[in-house]
């Protein structure tokens, strides 16, 4: 497999189950704003990650890679959520389950 195709297939992974993780931070109250840039930092975080983890720090020179990486990541992330998660109900619940009741009345 070419490298620019594993790059993108590791996005792709981590990209898929990120959702699961940012509903844990996530907070039903917040405004979908503020949910994009969460969403949009979690993945960026995550692309590094990924990056460091598939081919260590190093791997950074190679600014098409891990380009790819990152863009398959955000593109799994927000594709996952849309198909599979927010549908599901499974994101939504984990943002409420995770979310303490006396802080989400004082927001």
């Amino acid at each position: 497999m070419s490298p620019v195709l594993e790059a993108l297939s590791t996005g792709g992974q981590v990209g898929a189950v990120l959702p699961l993780l940012t509903a844990v931070v996530q907070r039903p109250a917040w405004s979908a704003r503020y949910k994009q840039v969460v969403a949009v930092v979690a993945a960026v975080v995550a692309g590094v990650a990924a990056v460091a983890a598939d081919g260590g720090w190093d791997q950074f020179q190679h600014g098409k890679l891990t380009l790819a990486t990152f863009l398959g990541v955000l593109a799994a992330a927000q594709t996952s959520y849309d198909l599979i998660w927010k549908p599901s109900k499974i994101a939504p619940v984990i943002e409420a389950l995770t979310t303490r009741k006396g802080a989400q009345q004082t927001e």
